[in-house]
């Protein structure tokens, strides 16, 4: 009996972790307020957990999840007496739920689910939240993430995740945020805060900041769930398929990227027999729809063409750096970003030799924003490696690894320097 209980409730949190954001988006449309319902929505898990290990799973668990849900909500709205100021605007349309059979109660269900979870992806981004608190609320109502997931993902202790979700919902409902998608110019300004989350969340499973791992696939795997969803939601936006396309292909590397004894294998070092195909052919299938969307690509419609050129190449020495390093400048054009610059500068280094790779570089040296980022160095060192003037690039990667909070990104370069170190000796 023990076992079929434990059976019961993980299928229950399986159906949860499936079912709550949809759960959580119709409930917030009902109530207005993210945090109620979230509450709510935690509500109807604690029925479930309740009575489905007697009563079993119902064939439609989500229906159950959201009639319970939408009852729960009605009471709370009673007892908070918002129901009065609401009743004209939405009591008729719940009480007719309740009295609906039941196709026609999920029916209703269905109604605008996908607007509905448009709308929660756009207020759990706002920016008048701080991009940490805009994270950790995506990964727990739309990711389906505990709050200890997201703390365990992130490495930073559980209550400090919890006050950050707690702040959120409040300054979202001392703000008034309404729970809509924007339109017209600020549906723009509003996506690229969407798209910089998701590919936030992606980056931080893709290489993670801190840590003894050097991926959290787990991270990845939420984040292309979110960018798939956003582009069927969105199928008119070409940068919601750039991402998704930049996701994919990058995903694509996962098990080339790092070695048995979980160290990292560089790019041009990859197998690339183990990449993924399935998620290349889907990536290049994103990255068509975006292109054919027209118009100039977007930031991440060109990182996807970049990544593409390398997926399309079956060895490292097909490789197209000439397209890589036009596809860099242009991206350059559209961020002035110094970290474009420097992977610029790479692709020059690739396309026209190290030394003009290290003219680039040279020139971001003493570059504010990129005084602390390991990667300056790192890049500086390859290239000088490949001048072979070792003994400068030794310095390069030990500052390197002095930057880094990766442990398996320092302990590669830390034995890059300590190369440097043996190949200069010899040259003395």
């Amino acid at each position: 009996m023990a076992v079929t209980a434990s059976a019961t409730h993980r299928a229950i949190d399986a159906v949860f972790r499936i079912e709550s954001a949809k759960l959580i988006a119709g409930l917030a449309r009902i109530v207005r307020d993210v945090g109620l319902a979230e509450e709510i929505a935690q509500d109807a898990l604690v029925a479930a957990l309740e009575r489905w290990p007697a009563s079993g799973i119902p064939d439609n668990p989500g229906a159950w999840l959201m009639a319970t849900a939408k009852h729960r909500a009605i009471d709370a709205m009673r007892r908070s007496k918002r129901i009065e100021r609401k009743h004209e605007e939405i009591g008729h349309a719940i009480e007719a739920d309740q009295q609906a059979a039941a196709p026609d109660l999920e029916a209703a269900i269905d109604e605008d689910v996908g607007d509905d979870l448009l709308r929660l992806v756009f207020t759990a981004c706002h920016p008048v939240l701080s991009m940490e608190a805009r994270v950790a609320l995506t990964l727990r109502l739309l990711g389906g993430l505990t709050t200890e997931e997201i703390a365990r993902a992130y490495l930073v202790p559980e209550p400090t995740v919890a006050q950050r979700i707690v702040r959120a919902k409040r300054t979202l409902a001392e703000a008034k945020v309404p729970f809509e998608v924007p339109r017209g110019e600020e549906l723009a300004a509003r996506l690229s805060s969407v798209l910089q989350v998701i590919y936030l969340v992606f980056n931080e499973g893709y290489s993670a900041t801190a840590g003894d791992d050097l991926m959290r696939p787990a991270l990845c795997e939420d984040a292309l769930r979110l960018g798939r969803i956003l582009a069927e939601l969105l199928s008119k936006e070409p940068e919601v398929h750039g991402l998704v396309a930049l996701m994919e292909i990058q995903a694509s590397r996962a098990r080339a990227r790092v070695g048995p004894s979980g160290d990292p294998i560089l790019l041009l070092d990859q197998n690339r027999a183990l990449w993924d195909h399935l998620l290349i052919r889907r990536g290049l299938t994103a990255l068509a729809r975006a292109e054919a969307l027209g118009g100039a690509l977007g930031p991440y419609a060109l990182q996807a063409a970049i990544a593409a050129c390398h997926a399309r190449a079956w060895t490292a020495a097909e490789t197209d750096w000439t397209r890589i390093a036009a596809l860099y400048t242009a991206l350059v054009d559209v961020t002035g970003s110094p970290v474009v610059e420097l992977n610029r500068a790479v692709a020059f280094s690739m396309a026209f030799g190290p030394a003009a790779g290290l003219a680039l570089v040279d020139t971001l040296v003493s570059e504010p924003s990129l005084a602390s980022y390991h990667l300056l160095p790192s890049v500086r060192g390859d290239l000088l490696t490949k001048l072979g003037r070792d003994a400068e690039a030794r310095v390069e990667f030990e500052r390197a690894a002095s930057l880094t909070r990766n442990a398996r990104e320092r302990a590669l370069l830390l034995e890059r320097a300590a190369a440097c170190a043996r190949a200069s000796v010899r040259t003395d």
